[in-house]
């Protein structure tokens, strides 16, 4: 979603700008709206970020791909307590001050620009690991609650979390996904 700043502009639209900016702000809502973008119309959610109202440009229901013209995601059954853990993975990462997130690519860039002004070598990237090794999902949820427990003082104890099989999708299943796929495809128009 892309996202640009809307301003007034002149003085008659000053009071309208600000009606809006103070009733979404008090509310704590966004709005909906539509407007025009190289001689279309578009789809744009409204939201106030430090007194000012943001547009995030959005796709109208035609413009997004269906679910299945994706294909199929492998079946894999999960249990109640790997959600569970999950669940307190997400709590325990959850933050509220995203100010720690930074552009890596953009301080790269501008590393060049002032190494190249002032007649030097940029400093060495970091370069991310080509050999990624497979781990398994379960045993990094358990030993990330656990640390984070211990950060925090807590009951480190995490319950052993049993894995179980992997379920297998019966012809009938594959028969139903084919018919599905089949029947989206011909409701999707043709395009010129």
């Amino acid at each position: 979603m892309d996202g640009y700043y809307l301003a007034a502009k002149g003085g008659i639209a000053a009071k309208p700008y600000t009606l809006l900016r103070q009733a979404l702000e008090r509310s704590e809502k966004v709005g909906i709206a539509k407007f025009a973008w190289h001689g279309r119309e578009r789809l744009g959610m409204l939201r106030v970020v430090d007194d000012v109202i943001v547009l995030h440009s959005m796709k109208w229901p035609d413009e997004i791909r269906q679910p299945a013209d994706v294909g199929t995601a492998p079946d894999a059954d999960v249990s109640d307590n790997e959600i569970d853990a999950a669940i307190q993975l997400m709590e325990t990462m959850a933050q509220e001050d995203i100010s720690s997130f930074t552009d890596r690519y953009e301080e790269a860039v501008q590393e060049l620009i002032s190494a190249t002004a002032e007649h030097r070598a940029p400093e060495p990237v970091e370069e991310a690991s080509q050999a990624a090794s497979v781990v398994d999902l379960m045993e990094a949820l358990n030993a990330s609650v656990s640390a984070a427990r211990n950060t925090r003082g807590e009951d480190a104890t995490v319950h052993d979390i049993k894995h179980a099989p992997a379920r297998k999708t019966s012809a009938k299943q594959k028969t139903t996904a084919k018919k599905t796929a089949k029947k989206s495809a011909a409701r999707k128009p043709k395009s010129a």
